[in-house]
């Protein structure tokens, strides 16, 4: 599976960490920054060009990493046909997918332990969209409101 991964200096070393994981993995990731660590880059530099290229790879997933995950989280879900889900573990993660077919997952680096992140990314990349009927109603409705929103 092909992966677009991006973070900011909070999330640069765990994003490491998970490209060597993913890899080892045999997916294929496409890192869209930061290429080095820098302690007062910003996220949107980051996560808005990862974004633009999920846009274009609809096959893809996303992976997004900033300290408290919420400021990636909320960029992320600008961009119309994102669906960003911030999970604090691997339940949430499953639900994101199972339920709201989340295909970006935005991880906090504070919150969670080097050891859970692997974990929750799993789950959130194994876990197909469940498809019951009002999990695709409400993801219609959803996708009616971006309509209106991205005229």
């Amino acid at each position: 599976m092909k992966i677009i991964i991006a973070s900011d200096h909070a999330g640069f070393e765990t994003k490491q960490s998970l490209i060597n994981y993913l890899t080892e993995s045999g997916h294929e990731i496409e890192d869209l920054g930061p290429v080095e660590y820098n302690s007062v880059d910003d996220y949107p530099d980051f996560i808005a060009p990862a974004m633009q290229n999920l846009q274009k790879n609809h096959n893809s997933l996303g992976i997004v990493l900033c300290k408290n995950g919420v400021g990636v989280s909320m960029l992320a879900n600008k961009f119309k046909g994102i669906r960003a889900a911030l999970c604090f573990n691997v339940e949430q993660a499953k639900s994101s997918k199972i339920d709201d077919n989340a295909n970006v997952l935005a991880i906090s680096t504070q919150f969670l332990s080097q050891e859970e992140i692997p974990q929750v990314v799993d789950v959130f990349l194994k876990t197909p969209f469940g498809n019951a009927e009002r999990h695709l109603r409400r993801l219609e409705k959803v996708m009616l409101v971006e309509e209106e929103n991205f005229k």
